[in-house]
């Protein structure tokens, strides 16, 4: 709370200050010492009444500091869409403004005033969300299929993404600066580390995703990759792959998004469509993700549990938890620890090291949890950016 200060205050406290200058250098110390006294009241009486708006003006420079670089990690991300599609595709015409219209697109969430049948709207709502940005990308470079389409997608996301981050930081930096609120700029001051380590984490996925290069997401498809390595390998469901593998005595049903473009493909079907086409037979469900790490844990840490390992808006966890009531199949979950950054980022060493760590305990839950001679579906959750099948 400001506090206003009143003529009768202002002469009690000048009244206090005399008194009290006179009894602590005796009524007459030497002039200097009288002056420092006097400025250090002085300095009291300013924070008393003017502290809280010097603050927030401290806050606001450390804020806009922050925005100033997140600008520029933006316009950086704008630049390499706009080169990485100009080098991808040889545009005969200007992309630029057509790029620009991208980076302000919005989805909006579906009615849940009546949540039934929500799941069913949101699927469709993201489809058409996914369907026309490769329509958008396709209209730039017409000449460009497959997961080199799928790339451009992905690089062009990650721009969108930075601009949407620069523009709330920047709507909250404006809105603080107009009304002098402490509590918007404390506010947004504190989640800043946070938002700054996102936004340069999606600055370093631009890259990957441009270059076709594995990121942390990656690596549930290597691991999917490598059990099915050599082996028939069959489209279950949109950009989703499946390949029937000998494990342990047991029939392995292993399954990852389609590679090597970016593509994540659409899990909660393809899981459905495997469950139904085995009809009673699944022993068991194995998912592997990347997972977020706590501070202190160290990246590439794998670990085990239970239930559906997949983010997202939850659709496809919706899609696959149905079907495993229905059908009364056990869950199991592996994640490899790591956080945002490493997730969107050119794959690290030792996330790439920990996909051996968790076929082994792929392994190891396979023969303690199952049978011989059953049947189990593995699947291997998250962005195929350069990973094969």
């Amino acid at each position: 709370m400001t506090l206003i200060p009143t003529n009768d205050m202002i002469s009690q406290l000048v009244s206090n200050l005399s008194i009290r200058s006179n009894q602590f250098f005796g009524g007459g110390g030497d002039g200097w010492t009288s002056y420092i006294g006097i400025l250090m009241y002085g300095v009291i009486f300013v924070m008393m009444f003017y502290g809280q708006r010097l603050q927030v003006h401290m806050m606001i420079k450390d804020v806009e500091g922050s925005l100033h670089k997140l600008k520029f990690i933006k316009e950086e991300g704008r630049k390499t869409a706009i080169e990485t599609l100009k080098d991808v595709g040889k545009p005969t015409t200007d992309i630029t403004s057509r790029v620009d219209r991208c980076l302000d697109y919005f989805t909006i969430s579906p009615q849940s005033m009546d949540p039934a049948g929500i799941v069913a709207k949101l699927d469709h709502i993201l489809d058409v969300r996914d369907q026309r940005i490769k329509d958008d990308v396709k209209l730039m470079i017409p000449q460009c299929e497959g997961d080199q389409l799928n790339n451009m997608e992905n690089t062009l996301e990650a721009a969108m993404a930075l601009n949407y981050i620069y523009k709330v930081v920047r709507h909250y930096y404006i809105q603080g600066k107009k009304t002098m609120s402490l509590y918007v700029i404390m506010q947004l001051q504190m989640i800043l580390p946070i938002v700054m380590k996102e936004a340069e984490a999606y600055g370093a996925a631009l890259k990957a995703f441009s270059q076709g290069q594995p990121i942390g997401d990656s690596v549930g498809p290597l691991i999917a990759g490598k059990l099915m390595y050599g082996h028939e390998v069959r489209e279950v469901y949109k950009d989703c792959v499946v390949a029937t593998v000998p494990f342990e005595g047991r029939t392995a049903i292993v399954m990852k998004a389609k590679g090597p473009g970016g593509n994540v493909g659409k899990p909660g079907d393809a899981i459905e469509t495997i469950i139904e086409e085995n009809e009673g037979k699944i022993a068991m469900l194995i998912m592997i993700d990347a997972g977020l790490k706590l501070e202190g844990e160290n990246v590439g840490e794998v670990s085990e549990g239970i239930g559906s390992a997949i983010g997202g808006p939850g659709v496809d966890a919706f899609k696959i938890e149905e079907k495993l009531v229905k059908y009364k199949i056990p869950i199991n979950a592996i994640i490899i620890k790591q956080d945002i950054g490493d997730a969107v980022s050119p794959m690290r060493k030792e996330i790439h090291e920990a996909a051996d760590k968790a076929i082994e305990l792929v392994r190891e839950l396979v023969l303690e949890r199952t049978k011989e001679n059953d049947t189990l579906v593995i699947f291997g959750v998250g962005n195929s950016i350069g990973i094969g099948q």
